[in-house]
């Protein structure tokens, strides 16, 4: 996913992503044990999907945390 499509969707929609890639990074990483895997850049793909997701929740958090004092 692009950096752009994550910021625009809502809270509810990044949780929902962040599951479904957790789980697919799952799969990926079951199915390059059992059997060879057809990209293996698919796996850091997934990493790093998971970390932007999880980087722009706590600039989100981080934010209203800063609203909320001021």
């Amino acid at each position: 996913m692009i950096p752009a499509e994550l910021r625009e969707m809502s809270d509810e929609q990044l949780e929902l992503t962040l599951k479904e890639t957790c789980v697919s990074l799952f799969r990926l990483r079951m199915q390059s044990q059992t059997e060879r895997l057809g990209a293996p850049s698919e796996l850091r793909r997934q990493r790093r999907t998971i970390a932007r997701i999880k980087t722009l929740q706590r600039q989100r958090e981080l934010t209203a945390a800063q609203k909320e004092a001021s």
